[in-house]
């Protein structure tokens, strides 16, 4: 039954030169069935979601607001847009994320940035973390298989287990290409390990080859752990400072770092040092020619203990005891509320401040948390917030296959050619923030304490233009019985449109009510990126806008919030944000192996581009481990034989897949 539809393709491409088929799935199995118990990406636990509080909160209220911004004290200032949240990728599983080199890119990935582009009009990313300070740049060609990375032992902080990453020029010529496809923007970290012998090669580099792409270089992150980590015997607030202007003048001297001005600190973790451990030392009047932000970063909980085992005064921690914190509005506004001087102190010195590393928890989050749809919520309420406190970005952390928060996940190296990717409920809710603040850079935010400021169902309000825009209105509560359903009553006395739009975010497991604690079936406005091993970075389904009715002779708009739950009122008919579901822009492979989820950028492209030629790479259009090509197919040429090939082989009874060049 094989061998006529493989002679066929053998006789069909006899001139081809060569011909590899692999990927095949045992008969009849059409999906992966093994469980990832070492895999935390992938992890299926599902936890109880928190009782109902008692007393609960009312289920009727009313939200009384303005419709100019000029009559509402305490609003943020004008936010950068609807990029306010972004991506802090770990240098040390950038090919996960991004793809193996600057010819071959993760499609999915594409797909995921321009559904943000679309709604924001761009991405910020920070390439870095644990892993830049050990970070040491080799030759082009030095490593295997065409490949951009490598890791060896650091030698250093058992705590996190951080690999040293070795990195060619092409991670440049890599995001570079990305951004020559959707609008992301990009930060670097400089190595921090060795404050006498800096290695600027990555400032050098990134420079040189990604221009106006590269946005900013992080000078040390987490330094107020060094010590504690063992990269320096002793360590202060004061000598960070002095080193920072070590590499200050470094950098000066230096004629192949042409920006003088890009520098990001101090970042630390506010865990042993405040930022006004810092801020005392006169860093900003010192550096703020130098700067182009100040930094910090911060995560809400930490489960580091899971990794070393524990231990007296550092116990492990049990998610189930811990999922309460995360879904109360409580949370959030602590979170900010010790970084609301820095903030100001930015202001005056006219810097962007940026919460440059975040998520659920360090070390990787928690199982049943980080990846639910109550970590949605978590985080789109602590980015209204951070934004409503005058943070300028914040960046969501992605740390590879083990760990539990990742906004979205490849799949295992082993399964690319059957899984797609998986998405957490962390990426909905960067998604939602970016169509709530929107393209105009003139969003302003207040949180509106309604409730009588009860804690489990917050709101905001977002001013664009100096006019009322949006509401955004959260309900905490699961109840699957629908009592603990919100009726919210938005009144305006200057008048009410006659009608307002609305979009929900839901997730749903078993039922058709969402539970926090659900990571399947997430949906926004209707239209869902798929459950897990499904998301193409595209999304399916289709766009489902509630429309209400408003009484116009009372100037009010009555809101369901169904528990829990969470709804972004429109105000503005007219508004792009509306139709916005799927983007305009996707991106599709056009490389048929076991990374079936990656695209090829056109070689004379990149050669056009600052990109490196194809010809002393090994190709990644040849499906033999030796083949050697002056350079790779035209996309057209890749792309009709693979049509041909795969309509061949789905006359087979195997599912395989192949490369022909």
């Amino acid at each position: 039954m094989l061998l006529a539809p493989l002679a066929l393709l053998c006789s069909a491409f006899t001139a081809a030169g060569a011909i590899t088929v692999y990927g095949q799935i045992p008969l009849a199995q059409t999906a992966p069935n093994f469980p990832h118990p070492t895999l935390a990406a992938y992890d299926r636990t599902v936890l109880t979601p928190p009782a109902i509080p008692s007393p609960a909160p009312a289920t009727a209220y009313t939200l009384n607001l303005q419709r100019e911004a000029n009559a509402v004290p305490g609003l943020s200032i004008p936010h950068v847009g609807g990029s306010f949240w972004g991506f802090s990728i770990e240098m040390s599983v950038v090919s996960q994320v991004l793809g193996k080199n600057s010819s071959f890119l993760q499609v999915p990935f594409l797909n995921l940035m321009a559904n943000l582009q679309q709604r924001a009009g761009g991405v910020v990313i920070r390439i870095g973390g644990n892993t830049q300070e050990f970070a040491a740049q080799i030759p082009l060609g030095s490593l295997p298989d065409g490949r951009t990375f490598s890791k060896v032992d650091s030698g250093v902080n058992t705590t996190t287990k951080t690999p040293a990453v070795i990195y060619t020029p092409d991670m440049f010529y890599m995001t570079n290409n990305i951004s020559s496809m959707v609008n992301v923007k990009w930060f670097f970290g400089i190595p921090f390990n060795d404050s006498v012998n800096w290695r600027l090669t990555i400032a050098e580099s990134a420079e040189s080859i990604l221009g106006d792409n590269l946005l900013g270089l992080q000078a040390g992150n987490e330094p107020d752990f060094y010590q504690q980590f063992g990269r320096r015997v002793t360590y202060s607030p004061q000598q960070y400072t002095q080193e920072f202007g070590e590499l200050i003048q470094t950098i000066q001297s230096n004629d192949n770092i042409p920006v003088k001005n890009n520098l990001i600190g101090p970042s630390i973790s506010t865990i042993i040092w405040k930022p006004e451990d810092v801020w005392d030392t006169g860093f900003i009047d010192l550096y703020k020619d130098h700067l182009f932000c100040l930094s910090v970063e911060h995560y809400q909980q930490n489960n580091c203990a899971a990794l070393t085992g524990g231990g007296p005064g550092n116990p492990i921690l049990n998610p189930q005891d811990l999922i309460a914190g995360y879904l109360s509005h409580q949370e959030a506004i602590s979170l900010v509320d010790i970084y609301l001087n820095s903030t100001m102190l930015a202001q005056q010195a006219g810097k962007p401040f940026i919460m440059f590393e975040t998520n659920t928890a360090s070390c990787g989050g928690f199982a049943g948390i980080s990846d639910s749809y109550g970590a949605a919520l978590w985080a789109l309420d602590y980015g209204f917030q951070m934004a409503y406190g005058n943070f300028t970005h914040a960046l969501m952390h992605i740390g590879g296959q083990n760990v539990f928060y990742n906004p979205f996940t490849s799949p295992p190296t082993n399964e690319t050619s059957y899984n797609q990717w998986t998405v957490g409920g962390i990426y909905y809710a960067v998604l939602i923030i970016a169509e709530a603040l929107g393209t105009t850079n003139t969003s302003q935010i207040i949180d509106l304490f309604g409730n009588n400021n009860n804690i489990y169902t917050p709101s905001y309000a977002i001013y664009e233009n100096g006019q009322l825009n949006k509401i955004a209105i959260f309900n905490y509560i699961d109840d699957q019985t629908g009592a603990s359903d919100s009726k919210v009553t938005i009144s305006i006395p200057a008048g009410v449109p006659s009608t307002v739009n609305v979009k929900y975010l839901t997730s749903s497991l078993t039922t058709l009510r969402s539970s926090v604690v659900t990571k399947d079936n997430l949906t926004w406005a209707g239209q869902t990126l798929g459950n897990q091993f499904e998301v193409d970075g595209r999304f399916k389904g289709t766009l489902n806008v509630t429309q209400i009715n408003c009484n116009t002779g009372a100037n009010t708009c009555d809101i369901p919030v169904p528990a829990p739950g969470f709804a972004l009122v429109f105000f503005d008919s007219s508004s792009p944000a509306l139709s916005i579901g799927q983007a305009s822009q996707t991106f599709t492979t056009t490389a048929y192996t076991q990374r079936h989820n990656t695209a090829t950028y056109d070689s004379s492209t990149i050669s056009l581009s600052q990109g490196r030629s194809g010809k002393t790479r090994q190709s990644l259009a040849g499906t033999s481990a030796d083949d050697k090509v002056s350079a790779a197919p035209s996309r057209v040429d890749r792309v009709g034989r693979n049509v041909v090939l795969g309509a061949l082989l789905m006359s087979s009874a195997w599912l395989m897949k192949a490369l022909i060049y």
